[in-house]
């Protein structure tokens, strides 16, 4: 399908327009060179350079380079103001937050939405799962943070969006192996390839770890399918099918701070006795619609369906389970979900330049079934909750892109949101009283951004927007005192600006550099956490503020660096009684959230040596605080990292071979932590050095 015609500013070299910091390193030329990026910053495709917002992609080179492609925390370090954490724990899943919202999360993902080549992949109460994403097949991730995320609904901190590779004009299958540390394995099979109007990608992974902890290992299959038809120059249709199985993912829980001294790999007692872990599976499809009405107007749609199944073995004694009250130790979720959207878009003449209107809905519908079962010692047991649960999610918005002029563009949105949760009690006992109810929130959030163009190297934007969250299923599970839900949390809203630059500083460089502030109320934090249980409550007032830079240049032919950094001071600015009844002081730090982050990588292609790469890599990860009064954090840390690769082409093959070090200095460290854990079992600590190999074989027809 042609693309959509689009209307720029004024002509720009193809240099200028970069794909921004780290997305791919330039081939071997004669001259230096980066890769052009269309990002979708405002819900529409445009170039990452005019967008008036912080937004950075990494490319398929970059994901393929940075490990066996099971995570996210693998490729998205190297991108400024996002934090993903490798809790080591595939029961949890990763920590992110975009710009400090979502640090909380003791598992899945809050306070970001996910997407996936146009389906959702957070779930319509606002909990997102980043297991499910298959990097294998994934041609670029973009992470858009500030106002502009208000746009795509439920979500305070940003947007991640992953899209899948189309296939290649000469179909061609790849079969791949990863192997690595502790135990680790991959084992993947992909075809790609262009049949007539058909465009397809089928990817399948088979991944395993015995877990560099004590029960943490961990099996999942995963297959991934793009089946793309381009009907005819104005119409397109996309299949998106996804089939996701973890059968095994233990939980080693945190340790106290006396352990981790002890021993980092350990896990506590409880872990292994009540046999703590999930098991997961779920299948999504998906069907978008693109359709070019005549040259100015545009309809594309989306409708996808979802089942997901849970059981979590929770590590809680069984005496506090066989309370009356209590909800058991083992969780059963059995969840359906579903979607629709559709926007329409109109080019329209104003003034000196034109105007791009867009009009859109989005509904989405999460129904569950949830039982609680005793857990006795990882044998499911009585019944001890058992409810019926739904919540619907619907959002109307507005957008307008106009291009004023030469020297000036501006984005306008407003989007209209409600969610509405039910719960329906079917435990009702004598002891155990009938606990359902709902909740409603809704909010009306505006954004406005604008962007003066210095000239062809120089763009200076800012904007300003107004967000909302809502609490997720899993976040009202509990309530603080008795049974059932905790309905009375509220929604936390926010107001974010941000002001930003980005520039060509020279042929083959490119800078991009952001402020930002963010005030919430009714911040949702944890109250406490123990045994694989998280009770919630809302805190008074928060605030966010910091600096991300991105830098990349392409220094000659064979020397390409690339440097992210993010600042951010998360704190409380109202003070509010904890849990246990202890005062959390204005300015104490946010729990969760890092203060300092710094990649910075060395790139190397040796003319001399066609197909080599090599690398050396920079993390480093400032403190975190472990819990609202402070009372510990960890230490920051510096690591480095190795790479070398290589690539062969022999005939119809393609042969690709990649040695990876990871934390070459064998440093000991806390990688994240669990906020507010009740027994102090607040931190979760990484590995030491870890080694990886990567093969990939691909032979085009």
């Amino acid at each position: 399908m042609t693309a959509f015609p689009r209307f720029p500013l004024r002509r720009l070299d193809a240099a200028l327009l970069l794909g921004l910091a780290g997305t791919a390193h330039a081939q071997a030329s004669d001259a230096p060179e980066l890769k052009e990026v269309v990002v979708t910053a405002n819900r529409q495709e445009q170039q990452s350079f005019d967008a008036p917002a912080s937004i950075q992609a990494v490319g398929q080179e970059v994901i393929e380079a940075a490990g066996p492609r099971v995570n996210l925390s693998e490729s998205l370090n190297r991108v400024p103001g996002i934090t993903v954490l490798n809790r080591q724990n595939y029961a949890q899943d990763l920590q992110l937050s975009i710009r400090g919202s979502g640090s909380r999360s003791p598992f899945g993902i809050r306070g970001s939405r996910l997407i996936v080549d146009g389906i959702p992949a957070t779930m319509p109460d606002g909990q997102g799962q980043a297991s499910t994403i298959s990097l294998p097949s994934a041609q670029r991730i973009e992470v858009l943070r500030g106002p502009l995320a208000q746009l795509y609904g439920n979500s305070a901190g940003g947007v991640v969006q992953v899209f899948t590779a189309d296939g290649p004009a000469r179909p061609e299958i790849r079969l791949s192996l990863d192997a690595g540390s502790d135990g680790l394995r991959r084992y993947g099979v992909q075809a790609a390839g262009q049949s007539g109007q058909l465009n397809y990608v089928i990817d399948h992974s088979d991944f395993q770890t015995d877990g560099w902890r004590v029960n943490s290992a961990a099996k999942r299959q995963h297959t991934n399918a793009k089946l793309r038809w381009d009907a005819s120059e104005q119409t397109r249709m996309t299949v998106i099918a996804n089939v996701f199985d973890q059968p095994v993912s233990g939980d080693p829980l945190g340790l106290t701070r006396a352990l981790f001294e002890a021993d980092p790999r350990q896990a506590v007692a409880n872990s292994t006795l009540y046999k703590a872990g999930k098991d997961v599976s779920q299948s999504q499809l998906g069907l978008t619609l693109d359709h070019q009405l005549d040259n100015t107007r545009e309809l594309s749609a989306r409708v996808y369906v979802g089942q997901r199944d849970l059981d979590n073995r929770l590590s809680i004694p069984l005496a506090v389970q066989n309370a009356p009250t209590a909800a058991g130790g083992v969780v059963q979720l059995d969840r359906s979900y579903s979607g629709v959207g559709v926007r329409y878009s109109q080019r329209l003449p104003m003034g000196e330049g034109r105007v791009r209107w867009s009009v859109g809905l989005d509904h989405e519908r999460l129904s569950e079934r949830r039982q609680g079962f005793i857990n006795n010692f990882g044998a499911v047991g009585a019944l001890k909750r058992d409810e019926d649960n739904s919540v619907n999610s619907t959002g109307i918005y507005t957008q307008a892109d106009w291009a004023i002029n030469e020297d000036w563009s501006a984005v306008a949105g407003l989007r209209a949101n409600q969610v509405k949760f039910r719960v329906k009690d079917d435990f009702i006992r004598a002891d155990n009283p009938d606990d359902s109810g709902s909740a409603s929130f809704s909010a009306t959030n505006p954004v406005l951004g604008i962007t003066r163009h210095l000239n062809a190297d120089t763009n200076v934007y800012a904007n300003i927007g107004r967000g909302f969250e809502t609490p997720t299923f899993t976040e009202i599970a509990y309530a603080p005192v008795g049974s059932g839900p905790n309905l009375n949390l509220r929604s936390a809203r926010s107001n974010h600006a941000e002001i930003g630059v980005k520039t060509k500083l020279a042929e083959g460089q490119r800078l991009d550099a952001a402020l930002f502030t963010i005030g919430t109320r009714d911040e949702i934090v944890v109250a406490s956490s123990s045994g694989g249980r998280t009770l919630y409550a809302n805190a008074g007032k928060t605030s966010r503020s910091g600096i991300e830079v991105a830098h990349s240049a392409q220094w000659t032919p064979e020397w390409h660096t690339h440097l992210a950094l993010s600042t951010l001071n998360a704190k409380f600015t109202q003070a509010f009684a904890s849990a246990s009844g202890a005062t959390v002081a204005a300015g104490n730090r946010i729990p969760g959230t890092v203060e300092r982050s710094l990649f910075a990588e060395l790139a190397w292609k040796p003319r001399a040596v066609p197909g080599m790469t090599a690398a050396l890599e920079l993390v480093h990860q400032g403190s975190m605080e472990v819990d609202d009064l402070n009372r510990d954090r960890t230490d920051a840390v510096t690591l480095f990292n190795l790479r070398v690769g290589f690539e062969q082409k022999l005939g119809a093959w393609r042969l690709r071979q990649q040695l990876r070090v990871d934390n070459v200095g064998d440093k000991a460290y806390i990688g994240s932590v669990i906020a507010n854990d009740t027994n102090r079992r607040f931190f979760e600590p990484a590995p030491g050095r870890q080694w990886g190999l990567g093969l990939t074989a691909s032979y085009a027809f």
